[in-house]
């Protein structure tokens, strides 16, 4: 049964379990609400939230358990010599799963009957040949133990799916039954609805901080693993990045250095653009404006943060490239070999974080106690110094903190720079070389020919951490300077 309607059928016998409570209680109560505890709709919430959140519950938990089951299950199925040949248990199984959806389109397409697929003694290119003619994706030869493994897998699924909608039906049954059966009009229901929904609203709270912790620790699980096959000092102190995707361990140098360099100083010319623009345009926008260009020009200065990255990223490969080397380029003064630059990005880097400093700033700047202006004011400064000798320096931990958060943003980019910036990672002090950051070599390194358990895969990681610590670290100091500031003024 597709999951849809899985979980169609449970929201129905949810809401089955409501009316049905719901009837009983006012026909217990001979439709006299005043004899009951609470309202009638209590004791309908009661037993709906009895009858689907469990059942939910362990959907949720079956679907995530049942491939590690699957997959271990298989796993033990492969011998060591396919192993050996494809030197990874994790390409095997990816190949088991191809094979096993291989199967699954074949029988929707009719090249392929469900006891044909089920054929431990099938031959091997017939079956290939039926898996072709269906258009399945086989990257590699089909072999025999691969064959049986996938016809397992596909049992195992099928099977754990049947008994896993038998299990969550019957449990929102008796859970719908249950309530229904405790329904009485002294049952506290109302009570029972409102712990539930907290439950709910501190498990959907715990959802956020579960899932940065499970990212937070892929991260660190996977960067000792690469540190287990890569030095550390050389990722850390490496001048040179050249991954060969020659194989496990290869001879690859993964230095970081000119990553993080490139990152860095794509970073600065973007914050060179986006700081001076953002801040006079926040200037204008609280102390100069009137109502009506205000209300105007701050919202359309903000639809620049809507608009997506890879939009940005165009715009510098098409139009701010081209006319970047038109200027600097052979025709030009003669520094700009290519449209793909560090200067390139920076610019439309900086445009893309003209609102983020702008709008923080504007936001800052407002939060000023008007009496500090009056005060101003009244010591005979004109508007301009007052800008300039109160209101700038009183707002300027507010500012220092959205320019750390404009960096933070920056230094995580990467559509732009991978459309901008070209691919090629050194250390120059050039703004007019191609140059590559960290996020758009974690792209290409997961998106190569190598090994899952190669470092040049595992370095992807690593390369994650890296850039996590710092933002974390940009975003930590960032939050301190506006929170200090915050309080001084409230």
């Amino acid at each position: 049964m597709p999951l849809l309607w899985l979980f169609l059928l449970i929201l129905a016998i949810a809401a089955g379990a409501f009316v049905i409570a719901r009837m009983r209680v006012m026909a217990m109560s001979g439709q006299d609400r005043r004899s009951l505890h609470s309202l009638p709709n209590y004791y309908g919430s009661n037993a709906a939230m009895k009858s689907a959140i469990p059942a939910l519950l362990v959907l949720v938990v079956w679907l995530i358990a049942q491939p590690f089951y699957v997959n271990t299950v298989v796993s033990g199925m492969i011998p060591d010599d396919a192993i050996a040949q494809s030197s990874s248990r994790g390409l095997v199984l990816a190949e088991v799963r191809r094979a096993a959806d291989g199967m699954d389109l074949a029988i929707a397409t009719g090249n392929m009957t469900e006891d044909e697929a089920r054929n431990t003694d099938a031959d091997v290119a017939d079956v290939t040949e039926r898996l072709s003619t269906a258009g399945a994706i086989i990257t590699s030869e089909l072999t025999q133990p691969i064959l049986r493994a996938a016809q397992q897998f596909r049992v195992l699924n099928s099977t754990g799916y049947q008994i896993m909608t038998i299990v969550v039906l019957l449990i929102a049954i008796a859970g719908g039954a249950w309530a229904v059966r405790e329904t009485q009009p002294k049952f506290r229901a109302r009570n029972v609805v409102e712990q539930g929904v907290r439950v709910l609203l501190i498990a959907a709270a715990s959802i956020a901080i579960l899932t940065t912790l499970g990212i937070v620790l892929s991260l660190v699980f996977n960067t000792i693993e690469f540190f287990r096959l890569y030095p550390a000092a050389d990722f850390f102190f490496g001048t040179s990045w050249a991954p060969s995707f020659s194989g496990r361990g290869g001879a690859s140098d993964l230095g970081i250095l000119p990553l993080l360099w490139g990152t860095f100083y794509i970073s600065i010319v973007a914050l060179i653009v986006a700081v001076p623009v953002g801040l006079f345009s926040a200037i204008y926008l609280s102390e100069y404006a009137s109502p009506k260009v205000r209300a105007f020009a701050k919202p359309m200065l903000e639809v620049l943060a809507g608009i997506p990255t890879i939009v940005y990223g165009l715009f510098a490969l098409l139009t701010v490239g081209p006319l970047l080397v038109s200027v600097f380029g052979d025709d030009g003064l003669g520094w700009m070999q290519a449209g793909t630059a560090v200067m390139t990005a920076g610019l439309v880097m900086g445009i893309m974080l003209i609102p983020f400093v702008s709008s923080l700033s504007d936001d800052i700047i407002n939060a000023v106690p008007q009496a500090m202006r009056d005060g101003s004011y009244g010591l005979g400064a004109t508007q301009s110094e007052t800008i300039r000798q109160v209101v700038l320096p009183a707002a300027l931990p507010g500012i220092v903190g959205a320019i750390l958060l404009a960096a933070s943003r920056a230094i995580g980019e990467t559509m732009i720079v991978v459309l901008g910036a070209g691919a090629a990672a050194r250390l120059s002090l050039n703004p007019f070389d191609a140059m590559t950051t960290v996020t758009a070599k974690i792209v290409s390194q997961l998106t190569g020919d190598s090994d899952f358990a190669s470092p040049e895969a595992l370095v992807a990681f690593a390369l994650g951490m890296t850039l996590f610590v710092i933002t974390l670290g940009l975003n930590i100091f960032a939050l301190y300077i506006v929170r200090k500031y915050r309080e001084q003024y409230e």
